[in-house]
């Protein structure tokens, strides 16, 4: 019953809520962010969702457009500013994700959005965190955010949707909060944070075998 109506039932009425109630938070946080880091003021990604469905993920952007010589974007680190790392390490960045939440594309609480490109290198128990909406957070973030290795965050999503039922919500909902106070586990590379996931799991999958068909 919770799986299947309640949860989102409690998806819709705390999103509408907290949008209402955090809109002049919204407008204030989208100004700073066009004046210190430039337009657009939304980073936009495609990512999979419920039953592997593509749909695009909002968050404020925290990195400018810095270039080299060349023309190409400078690392991660070298483009995230004091202010980028404010709204990293406070999570506020993730706030225009409850549009995602309202609209559908996801949930309070679930497994993480990763890259469409991500999607041939799960094995079959892993491709479980497709059977449940994306979440804002889930247990893998609450257990060592950015820097989980792969194979214990990817692990992490599959206890969380076996597990799935009011009290493993409250449970992720208490440690997020946790968390986010602490301003732990924040992450200034993006790409060293998460590594080559492609090449990690092809890696595993000349180990084991065990991943679905490439």
């Amino acid at each position: 019953m919770y799986k299947k109506y309640i949860k989102r039932f409690l998806d819709i009425v705390l999103s509408l809520c907290i949008l209402i109630v955090l809109s002049p938070l919204l407008l204030v946080l989208a100004v700073f962010v066009r004046v210190k880091l430039g337009s657009p003021v939304l980073f936009r990604q495609k990512r999979p969702g419920l039953g592997e469905r593509i749909f695009t993920l909002y968050k404020f952007r925290t990195m400018t457009d810095a270039r080299d010589e060349n023309g190409d974007l400078l690392p991660d680190k070298e483009r995230l500013t004091s202010f980028g790392k404010f709204l990293r390490a406070t999570s506020l960045d993730e706030l225009p994700e409850f549009f995602n939440i309202l609209k559908g594309d996801m949930s309070f609480i679930g497994p993480r959005p990763l890259l469409v490109s991500y999607l041939p290198y799960y094995t079959e128990e892993e491709s479980l965190r497709h059977t449940v909406r994306p979440g804002l957070t889930g247990l893998a973030q609450v257990s060592g955010r950015n820097f989980l290795d792969w194979d214990k965050r990817l692990e992490k999503d599959v206890e969380y949707v076996k597990g799935l039922s009011f009290g493993m919500d409250m449970k992720v909902l208490f440690l997020t909060v946790k968390v986010v106070f602490a301003k732990s586990d924040v992450a200034e590379d993006t790409n060293q944070a998460e590594g080559n996931f492609a090449q990690i799991r092809k890696e595993r999958l000349e180990r084991t075998g065990n991943l679905k068909t490439l």
